[in-house]
This record gives C-alpha cells, sequence and structure tokens, in this order.
C-alpha cells in the first residue's frame, strides 16, 4: 500500500469513494474475551445476572451496533447488512466468556469493522450488566479473524 485511502493529498480525512467498486458478497468473523472472574463467572453459569438475560441483552447490542457502525465509526460507509450473528462460549479454565460476531452483505466494501463493532458492543453490555457483581472484569482480544470477498479475496487471521 502506497499511500494512506482515507487521507487527502494535504492529510485531510476524507471517505474513500466506493462508487465505481463492483458489489460482491463479503463476510468478516471477529472475537473477543471479556474474563468474568469467579464471582461472575459462576452468576453468569447460575443465569443469576440482577440485570436480566445476560446473553440475549448483549446479543441484541452487539446486532444492533453492527447495524449503527457508520454512525459510529467516522469514516465508515453504511452497509446494507444481510445477516450478524452473535455467539458466546464459556470457559471456565479461565472464568472467561468469549464473544464471535459474523456479518454479512452485497456491497463495495467490506464489514470488518461491523464484525468488530459487534463485539465490543456485546462485551461492553456484558460489562455493563455484572459490573454490580465485580466491577474487575477485563475486557481482552477484541480483533478480526476472517474476511471473504471483494478484491483482496480471503484472509483469515485466527
Amino acid at each position: 500500500m502506497s499511500k494512506f485511502t482515507h487521507l487527502t493529498e494535504d492529510g485531510q480525512a476524507q471517505m474513500v469513494d466506493v462508487s465505481q467498486k463492483v458489489p460482491t458478497a463479503r463476510e468478516a468473523v471477529a472475537r473477543g474475551k471479556i474474563v468474568l472472574g469467579e464471582k461472575v463467572f459462576q452468576a453468569v453459569v447460575d443465569k443469576n445476572i440482577p440485570k436480566g438475560d445476560l446473553f440475549a441483552t448483549a446479543r441484541i447490542a452487539g446486532i444492533l451496533a453492527a447495524k449503527k457502525t457508520a454512525d459510529l465509526i467516522p469514516l465508515c460507509h453504511p452497509l446494507p447488512l444481510t445477516k450478524v450473528e452473535v455467539d458466546f462460549s464459556l470457559s471456565p479454565e479461565d472464568k472467561s466468556l468469549s464473544i464471535e460476531a459474523r456479518a454479512k452483505t452485497v456491497a463495495q466494501t467490506g464489514v470488518e469493522m461491523e464484525a468488530l463493532t459487534a463485539v465490543s458492543v456485546a462485551a461492553l453490555t456484558i460489562y455493563d450488566m455484572c459490573k454490580g457483581i465485580d466491577k474487575g472484569m477485563r475486557i481482552t482480544d477484541i480483533r478480526l479473524v476472517k474476511k471473504t470477498g471483494g478484491k483482496s479475496g480471503t484472509l483469515i487471521l485466527e
């Protein structure tokens, strides 16, 4: 890459013009983790979260966040999302909760930011819903693990 596409010649931020690109099917998968600690982990396992259904709330928050990505990240293009999934898995070994988001579209630009935003907001929602039990939780390892479609094709980073 010879230059930054989001900067003009004089260094001003700009939204990249994708109008000449051909729409293609695109998909991105992102993951992250929230280290809960013993007390929160047990409350999650026991489904004893005072604020309500943790997984349903975090899933909806992640899906909504993916849909609002262009409103949150200044230079992102608004995309017609065709699918957003947010899933969770508990890890007793380190008392953590893993989050995975998958976003799909047929568009002129990728959905990596939508998947990453879904994971981030789902993790923040989990923190918010559990902070009354223990504020020592840590959100970690948010990253893109896969993207398909577009000119650059498939990228797997797992």
